[in-house]
C-alpha cells in the first residue's frame, strides 16, 4: 500500500469465519483484552495496529502498519457506517436508510457494500465519501450491481468534487437553518454548574449551475477586523466547516465563501462557551414516606421571551423502581408513568415564555423496602423553541453569485433546542 496502509474490514460479533487474514489476530486480541478488562480502541499485534469501532453486532476495523492519523481513521470508520446504511444508490437519487445495520443487512447488500468499499478508499487513502456523488456511479437492482458507466464521473476529477455540473432548477432557493442546542447542568441547590451552546448551520440548496455563496454572521472577530462594533456579536469556538468552505479566505478575513453541495448539508458547526440561564427552570419537591408512598411536586417556568413559545416540552422526573399505583394532576399537558425507565414524563405541547405550570404525582411504595441503595438520577428536560437563538447569532447576509446572473431567494430559520439538559434533585 502506498498510503497510510489502512485496510477496512467488517466482521461479525466474536464468532463466525471471516475470510480475511487480518481478522485472525484481531478477534483473539479483542477477546483477550476484554477478558482482562483492558479493552481500548487501538489494539496492536507486532507492527500491525487495529483501530476499531462497534456498531450493533458488527466490528468495523481499520488496520495500519504505519503511524497513521488516528482521528482521520476513526472519522472514516464512522462515515463508513453512515454511508453503508444507505440502502439504495440509484439515479435519480432515492435514498432509503436501513433501520438497523447488522450482519444480515450486510449480507443482503453485499455487492453494493463491496463496491462502496472499493470506491471509498484506494491504496490506503480515503477517497469520495459523499453519498450524493457515490450515487452517480454506483447503481443497484436488487442485490445485483450494475456498472453501466465506463466514464468516470466528472465530480471525481473536478476541483469541486462535492457538486455535479449541469444542475438546473425552475426556482432557485436556499434554505438556512441555524440550530443551537443548550447543554446545562444545575446542582441540587439551583446553581448552574456548567453550560455551553453547540450550534450548527444547515443548508438546503436548490440552485442551478455552479453558484458561489457568501455567508455573513455577526462574528465578533470579523467586526473587530473591519472596525465595526455595533450591535450584538458572538465569539464562536471549535468551528468546523464542510469541505466546500474556502478555509484560507475565512482565516484571512473571516468571510465564509463556498460552492455548496446540492440538496441538504451541514455547512458548519460551532461551540459558544458562555454562561447560559436555563430557559426552562424546574423546581421540584419529592417527599418519600417509608413503606407508604412518595409524593412529587414539579413546577416548570419558562425563562425566555414572552413572544416565544417552546414546543413539545418533556420533563422527565425519576421515581423509585418499586413505585406503583401512579396518580397525576397537572395544570397543563399530560403526565404518564414509564415503569421500564422508572420515569414520570410530563408532556407540554406548547409552553409560552414567562408562564409557570405545575405537576403533582402520587405513587404507592411496598411495605418491604429494597436492600440495595438507588442512585439519584437528575430531572431532564427536552424542548424546541423556533425563531429564537439563545446566543444571539444572526445571519447578516447571504450573497448568491452565478455566472448566468439569476436571482435566488435565501430563507433563514432559527431554532433553539435542548441538548444535555439536567437538573439534579435533593432526593
Amino acid at each position: 500500500c502506498r498510503g497510510p496502509a489502512i485496510f477496512v474490514l467488517i466482521c461479525r460479533n466474536y464468532k463466525g469465519d471471516v475470510d480475511m487474514a487480518e481478522i485472525d489476530h484481531f478477534m483473539p486480541l479483542l477477546m483477550q483484552h476484554e477478558e482482562e478488562g483492558l479493552l481500548c480502541p487501538v489494539l496492536s499485534h507486532g507492527s500491525v495496529h487495529f483501530m476499531w469501532i462497534k456498531h450493533s453486532n458488527l466490528y468495523l476495523v481499520a488496520t495500519t502498519n504505519k503511524n497513521a492519523n488516528a482521528s482521520l481513521v476513526y472519522s472514516f470508520l464512522y462515515k463508513l457506517v453512515e454511508i453503508v446504511k444507505i440502502q439504495s444508490y440509484t439515479e435519480p437519487p432515492q435514498i432509503r436508510p436501513m433501520s438497523i445495520l447488522e450482519e444480515e443487512s450486510i449480507q443482503d447488500n453485499f455487492v453494493v457494500v463491496y463496491e462502496l468499499l472499493d470506491e471509498l478508499m484506494d491504496f490506503g487513502f480515503p477517497q469520495t465519501t459523499d453519498s450524493k456523488i457515490l450515487q452517480e456511479y454506483i447503481t443497484q437492482e436488487g442485490t445485483k450491481l450494475e456498472v453501466a458507466k465506463s466514464k468516470v464521473p466528472t465530480t471525481v476529477t473536478n476541483a469541486v468534487s462535492w457538486r455535479s455540473e449541469g444542475i438546473k432548477y425552475k426556482k432557485n432557493e436556499v434554505f438556512i437553518d441555524v440550530i443551537e442546542s443548550i447543554n446545562v447542568l444545575v446542582n441540587a441547590n439551583g446553581s448552574v454548574m456548567s453550560s455551553d451552546i453547540v450550534g450548527s448551520i444547515k443548508l438546503k440548496t436548490m440552485l442551478s449551475g455552479m453558484p458561489e455563496l457568501r455567508l455573513g454572521l455577526n462574528d465578533r472577530v470579523l467586526f473587530a477586523l473591519t472596525g465595526r462594533d455595533k450591535g450584538k456579536t458572538v465569539v464562536m469556538e471549535d468551528v468546523k466547516f464542510h469541505q466546500c468552505v474556502r478555509l484560507s479566505r475565512f482565516e484571512s478575513d473571516r468571510t465564509i465563501s463556498f460552492i455548496p453541495p446540492d440538496g441538504e448539508s451541514e455547512l458548519m458547526s460551532y461551540r459558544i462557551n458562555t454562561h447560559v440561564k436555563p430557559l426552562i427552570w424546574i423546581e421540584s419537591v419529592i417527599e418519600k414516606f417509608s413503606h407508604s408512598r412518595v409524593e412529587i411536586m414539579v413546577k416548570a417556568k419558562g425563562q425566555f421571551k414572552k413572544q416565544s413559545v417552546a414546543n413539545n416540552v418533556e420533563v422527565r422526573v425519576p421515581v423509585p423502581s418499586d413505585a406503583d399505583s401512579p396518580k397525576f394532576k397537572t395544570s397543563t399537558g399530560n403526565a404518564k408513568y414509564v415503569p421500564e425507565k422508572n420515569l414520570v414524563v410530563w408532556t407540554i405541547k406548547s409552553f409560552p415564555g414567562g408562564k409557570e405550570f405545575l405537576m403533582r404525582a402520587h405513587f404507592g411504595l411496598p411495605s418491604v423496602e429494597k436492600d440495595e441503595l438507588e442512585g439519584k438520577p437528575p430531572i431532564t428536560v427536552k424542548f424546541e423553541i423556533p425563531y429564537f437563538t439563545v446566543s444571539g447569532i444572526q445571519v447578516r447576509y447571504m450573497k448568491i453569485i452565478e455566472k448566468s446572473g439569476y436571482q435566488a431567494l435565501p430563507w433563514v430559520r432559527y431554532i433553539t433546542q435542548s441538548g444535555d439538559y439536567q437538573l439534579r434533585t435533593n432526593v
